[in-house]
């Protein structure tokens, strides 16, 4: 199990290394103005770090809009965070269990809608509801007008997409759904940021911590207060802004 130090003794290893460990930020989810919100972006401000908004855009309203600076990125997040899969399997949005035709159609009425909000703002990334897309939809992007991609664990191959994933997911899904734990969100940092440097993975993608911020428990804003302003300090580290990892 992974501790504080064993984070910074990695990212020494990288300053030794004459490596610079990236990092980037996404919270999935944003709908409305809440408190919840409101933490966030005020967390966001008091770290000094980029922050990446996934909005749901079926149920984005102008509250949101209203609340979220400028300063803040804002991607896709499916339609409506609806499942069309069977109950019996994985949820999934945008899985192979409807058309290609009902599925362009719902991710061109959410980006409609974003557009409406925050004008020109929104960047043309999806972040699939699950981390979740079917081959067929995924190749499909960039014919739709989509740029980036972002889902969850490191990226793969060669595509036409910039794919920018996330790592760290400090909420525990599978179980009563608060933090997952210092030492489990720890493990994941360190283990991606060890491929990275050791060429077990793509080591050019910026390690992507994910939060949810209408499902946090102080443990999780506790968490992430620590993780960021610690890896920020060091010089062998720096946070990375969506908005220069997905441009063209």
């Amino acid at each position: 199990m992974s501790s504080w130090a064993d984070l910074d003794a990695e990212l020494e290893r990288w300053r030794a290394a004459g490596k610079m460990a990236t990092f980037w930020w996404r919270d999935d989810d944003a709908v409305t103005d809440s408190a919840a919100l409101q933490r966030l972006l005020a967390l966001r401000a008091a770290l000094a770090v980029p922050l990446a908004l996934a909005v749901i855009p079926a149920e984005a309203d102008a509250a949101l809009a209203a609340r979220v600076a400028d300063h803040t990125a804002v991607l896709q997040h499916g339609y409506a965070h609806r499942n069309h899969a069977p109950e019996s399997g994985p949820k999934s949005e945008l899985g192979a269990d409807r058309t290609l035709d009902a599925i362009a159609l719902d991710l061109s009425r959410g980006w409609d809608r974003l557009r409406s909000l925050f004008g020109g703002r929104p960047l043309p990334v999806m972040v699939p509801p699950w981390n979740r897309i079917a081959p067929a939809v995924k190749a499909r992007l960039p014919q739709w007008g989509y740029r980036g991609l972002s889902t969850f664990k490191p990226r793969g191959g060669d595509t036409p997409l910039i794919e920018a994933n996330s790592h760290v997911d400090i909420v525990d899904w599978g179980g009563a759904r608060d933090f997952v734990g210092v030492e489990r969100a720890l493990d994941d940092a360190v283990a991606h940021l060890m491929l990275r440097r050791t060429g077990g993975c793509d080591g050019a993608e910026p390690t992507g911590l994910l939060t949810h911020h209408l499902a946090h428990d102080d443990s999780c804003w506790e968490f992430v207060q620590h993780f960021v302003s610690r890896t920020r300090r060091h010089v062998g580290a720096r946070w990375l802004d969506a908005r220069d990892i997905f441009a063209a």
